[in-house]
């Protein structure tokens, strides 16, 4: 068993309301979801309009299911660099 936690860090600079950054994040959010059965929120800086981290965990039976997550995770948030520039990426994997 692997166990894989982190966050993301993102900085939205063309966002111009709470709004805005809700949508792009949730947009985030859901895509990682709809890939993976992975625990996944905003966990911080919910009142800025341009900032947001993202706290993610994820249980796998091997570490190549493990690093497929971490990467794929990276490659949706690249798909949204018109709108997020990935600050941060930190994560830890604990294996069992």
């Amino acid at each position: 068993m692997f166990v894989v936690y982190g966050k993301i860090e993102l900085h939205l600079p063309y966002t111009s309301s709470l709004k805005e950054k809700r949508k792009t994040v949730q947009a985030i959010i859901a895509k990682v979801r709809k890939r993976f059965n992975v625990s996944i929120c905003e966990v911080d800086h919910h009142e800025l309009w341009q900032r947001s981290t993202i706290g993610f965990a994820a249980v796998s039976a091997s570490f190549a299911e493990s690093a497929l997550i971490l990467s794929t995770l990276k490659e949706i948030v690249y798909q949204y660099s018109d709108q997020a520039e990935l600050i941060d990426f930190h994560y830890n994997q604990i294996s069992d």
